[in-house]
């Protein structure tokens, strides 16, 4: 009798040990997300007026911080200028999701669906659908308008979730998640920030734990039985994704619309060190693990490198 999938890959090892059972890591991320998920509608007061004088977004994360542009502006500029950085990265989060669902779906395609494996991947497609939703909400409640990405991006992510491989979507998903994830567990502790902005990154926090787990054991898993082009192939396309992902993760029109010149703001911004740092170390959890598992190699390494999120 052939042995399964499961069976046949017991007992690999990476960098990192051994792999983990599929199935046994998705039996315990089923457990946790029966413990804990969260309905957003009912979870956050939606009626409670915006506080004065509170932050959208902490300080040191808004893009413009430190720079000279952000000396110049008044107390309220920096604040209105959080409201909408927070709007931009809802929407941008609502764009990558959309994303992930459907490269979660091609995942599971041809697999068992009885299996917990698939049952897992549905429950965090739920999960994503309740993010979308609930960023949506407070991008409307916020008074801002939608930031939708460059209609450049916006096709390169129609392409990518057409051809991405697996391990390359897996790559993908564990970049959009752990960036923020890493701002976002410094938002929600943060008293300075609203009571809205920190339950909303609370619920995706602990949500999206779930889910750069399930990514990071499947990609340790890909990268070690995919077909060597397959490896390589992710090595560069997430290098490309990458360069996409910290062009596209504050939109320019932010400061359009809270009255600061669009281009002298860019400039400063591509500028900073403060704000190189911030991402740098957002990505660095993540940058660690891909090396580890050997990602960042040959060409895939360099366009990480070009984008800024690679020291």
């Amino acid at each position: 009798m052939p042995l399964s999938e499961t069976d046949a890959l017991d007992g690999l090892r990476d960098a990192l040990g051994q792999l983990r059972n599929r199935e046994s890591v998705a039996l315990r991320l089923l457990e946790s997300s029966a413990k804990h998920s969260f309905d957003p509608d009912t979870e956050l007061d939606w009626e409670a007026p915006f506080e004065d004088g509170k932050w959208f977004w902490p300080p040191e994360l808004v893009s413009l911080y430190g720079t000279p542009l952000w000396r110049r502006m008044s107390e309220e500029q920096r604040l209105l200028l959080s409201r909408h950085e927070a709007a931009a990265l809802a929407s941008l989060g609502i764009w990558f999701e959309l994303i992930l669902m459907q490269l979660l779906v091609r995942h599971i395609y041809d697999k068992s669906a009885t299996s917990a494996h698939v049952r897992y991947a549905l429950t965090e497609i739920e999960d994503e659908c309740r993010h979308s939703k609930m960023f949506a909400r407070v991008i409307a409640h916020s008074g801002t308008p939608w930031y939708p990405v460059s209609r450049v991006h916006h096709n390169l992510g129609r392409l990518f979730k057409t051809i991405s491989t697996t391990p390359g979507s897996f790559t993908a998903t564990l970049l959009g998640e752990e960036v923020l994830d890493w701002m976002q567990r410094l938002t929600f502790p943060d008293e300075r920030v609203q009571p809205l902005i920190r339950g909303v990154t609370r619920i995706h926090v602990i949500e999206e734990s779930r889910h750069v787990r399930y990514a990071r054991e499947e990609l340790r898993r890909q990268m070690m039985t995919a077909p060597r082009w397959s490896q390589e192939f992710t090595r560069v396309s997430s290098g490309e994704f990458a360069r996409v992902f910290s062009v596209a993760f504050v939109n320019p029109e932010v400061y359009t619309n809270v009255g600061l010149d669009r281009r002298e703001a860019v400039a400063q911004v591509r500028a900073s060190a403060h704000r190189r740092e911030v991402m740098q170390q957002g990505a660095k959890k993540l940058t660690d693990f891909l090396d580890d598992i050997g990602v960042l190699r040959g060409v895939g390494r360099r366009l990480w490198r070009s984008s800024g999120l690679l020291a």
